[in-house]
């Protein structure tokens, strides 16, 4: 299974109207066959990056999947849908990402995802985008899974112990400039954000034998962003 993620720019004037497109449109649109679904309509927290920013995640059942919802798209019954989005935002980058062999699947099928917009709980998902260093996309993986992965489990990461990991994808082959891993990750209590955010990692955390000291042998370059869900957000 394919999870297509865009980046997208929004007019901020348009905000609402951004929304209601994939809301109203796009979800029930891909509802009615097989092929994908809008997992998640996350918005960018405020004060935590630039202004009017929102993430959707497609799933995608497969390669074929994609080629036709790109038909569809590009000269198809969505067409109009496209033309009317790309008014109302600037920009949108899109990266093709698939599951890691040894991450849980955010689901195992496609009909497990909700095809109609249901008021939830509002959720904030801590997105982690790692790029490895050169030729270490598989060491970085490796250390994931041995490292990271237990010591979030077993609360021995510091601050990020408020995190739940859900899954773990990479860029598919051809997706993007450099190969990447994202880890997707639930933050269990929002509001002790504030204490990762007003405190200093400790120097216990930071030393040899911790996540923070030893994923430096495989990546330097990383980005967290906080991202939260529309109400109606099929995944929440």
């Amino acid at each position: 299974m394919l999870m297509v993620r865009e980046a997208h720019r929004v007019v901020g004037a348009y905000e609402h109207d951004f929304e209601v497109a994939f809301r109203d449109r796009w979800l029930p649109e891909l509802a009615g066959g097989d092929d994908a679904r809008l997992a998640a309509y996350l918005h960018l927290a405020h004060g935590t990056g630039r202004a009017y920013e929102v993430v959707t995640l497609t799933a995608v059942r497969d390669g074929a999947a994609y080629g036709r919802l790109v038909e569809r798209v590009r000269d198809g019954d969505l067409r109009s849908w496209a033309a009317d989005v790309d008014r109302v935002r600037h920009d949108v980058q899109a990266t093709i990402l698939v599951t890691v062999p040894w991450a849980p699947p955010l689901f195992d099928d496609l009909s497990e995802i909700p095809t109609r917009p249901t008021p939830n709980p509002l959720t904030v998902f801590m997105e982690d985008t790692a790029r490895p260093h050169a030729g270490k996309v598989d060491a970085y993986l490796d250390a994931a899974r041995d490292h990271y992965a237990p010591s979030l489990a077993e609360g021995r990461h510091g601050g990020r112990a408020m995190l739940n990991l859900e899954t773990v994808w990479q860029t598919a082959w051809g997706s993007g400039s450099r190969r990447a891993v994202v880890l997707w990750q639930r933050v269990r209590e929002p509001a002790s954000l504030g204490r990762l955010i007003s405190s200093e990692i400790p120097a216990e955390h930071r030393a040899p034998g911790t996540w923070m000291h030893d994923a430096l042998d495989v990546r330097d370059d990383w980005q967290s962003r906080l991202l939260r869900s529309a109400s109606w957000s099929p995944i929440h």
